[in-house]
């Protein structure tokens, strides 16, 4: 059971550091939710960017995107 309802998920595992990363959405009992089924989640705290240090979220990065559009 989650927040958003009742999903069934599977956990995102990662082999070089060995914990778990995110979930994947692998169906959704509730009709309105059938849209997230596929898709995953990456808990950005548990992830490692291209250069192996964390990724940190600072006052001037924007959460909406990195569109050219939004720029």
């Amino acid at each position: 059971m989650m927040m958003t309802g009742m999903h069934t998920v599977v956990d995102i595992f990662c082999v070089a550091c060995g914990s778990i990363v995110g979930w994947k959405y692998e169906a959704a009992h509730e009709k309105s939710q059938k849209y997230k089924v596929g898709k995953f989640i990456l808990e950005r705290f548990k992830v490692l960017g291209p250069d192996g240090s964390n990724y940190s979220i600072t006052q001037d990065t924007q959460m909406a995107g990195s569109d050219a559009d939004d720029v």
